[in-house]
């Protein structure tokens, strides 16, 4: 990306600001938004940054002061050198604990704790490596699910990203067949390169991940390869509305889907959505702002 909008604002407002782009649907997904503190001495002040691959035009940049509410702070424009931003802006995070699962990236070395799963997901051009509340989130839902008897022999992850969260629902049930798909093509080389890393075969067996890029359920092996007794998704709330049919017509009676990328504001029409497609909740997180939902299809739907 080779240009930046910037506005400097109190971390209230700033995650606000956030918030507000979570709920507008409408947001052209090529811009990619980060908030962050300005200094670790100085964890009131806080930064919004937009990321653009062309210069912002007025309607970029009155879609970004639209995030604010009352007096929106002042803009800055800056253009950049031909720097991957979201590697970058990955390079360094710390590791996290989540379930049984220990995420880190090569930057840091495998917990010694063999109680856990380690997992190195390295910065790349996909969602997911772990350090967002939705994605730990899932993880710490998945090893719930686990505790509680859930048995999943046909896995999807819809919407993967860097593959992780298949591959800790495989490494849950490594019996499993394991499908992941996302809609964004450069997905399927990030997910093989972590796979390799992890030790994680790919291919149709059991124990195995097959990748496929697709948008939802639209991929004739997708299809073909339901029931799935284990859905996740981790994707947004209005496509996960959108496909909250699909997603109940994949799973068989008393089948088991797991959802985030939702905001806890939005989990009502979330939540209503799979309710009106014979889905009942069995279970609720909240992590930082975001719903995470364990549902299961009701029996004789």
């Amino acid at each position: 990306m080779s240009w930046k909008i910037v506005a400097y604002a109190p971390k209230k407002v700033v995650q606000a600001a956030l918030v507000a782009h979570e709920e507008a649907w409408d947001w052209d997904m090529d811009i990619g938004l980060s908030g962050h503190e300005i200094a670790e001495d100085r964890p009131q002040d806080w930064v919004l940054e937009a990321w653009l691959e062309h210069e912002p035009t007025e309607a970029d940049k009155q879609a970004f002061l639209a995030l604010f509410a009352g007096e929106p702070p002042e803009l800055e424009t800056e253009q950049l050198p031909e720097i991957d931003w979201l590697t970058e802006s990955q390079k360094g995070v710390k590791p996290i604990t989540a379930g049984k699962f220990y995420i880190h990236t090569p930057d840091h070395p495998e917990s010694a704790d063999k109680s856990l799963t380690n997992f190195v997901i390295p910065a790349s051009q996909a969602f997911g490596t772990g350090q967002h509340e939705t994605t730990s989130g899932c993880l710490s839902m998945l090893t719930e699910m686990k505790r509680r008897g859930v048995k999943a022999r046909n896995i999807a992850d819809i919407g993967t990203g860097t593959g992780l969260l298949a591959f800790a629902a495989l490494d849950l049930w490594p019996r499993a067949v394991a499908t992941a798909s996302d809609i964004d093509t450069v997905c399927t080389q990030v997910v093989e390169e972590n796979a390799r890393q992890n030790g994680i075969p790919m291919g149709a067996k059991r124990g195995e991940v097959t990748m496929l890029t697709a948008d939802g359920m639209d991929d004739p092996l997708l299809q073909a390869r339901a029931p799935y007794d284990l859905l996740i998704a981790n994707i947004l709330a209005g496509p996960l509305i959108d496909l909250a049919p699909d997603f109940a017509e994949a799973v068989p009676s008393g089948g088991h889907v797991l959802l985030a990328g939702l905001l806890e504001s939005q989990e009502k029409k979330v939540r209503a959505a799979y309710m009106r497609a014979g889905l009942r909740l069995a279970a609720r997180k909240v992590n930082g702002n975001w719903s995470i939902l364990w549902l299961r299809r009701r029996p004789g739907i």
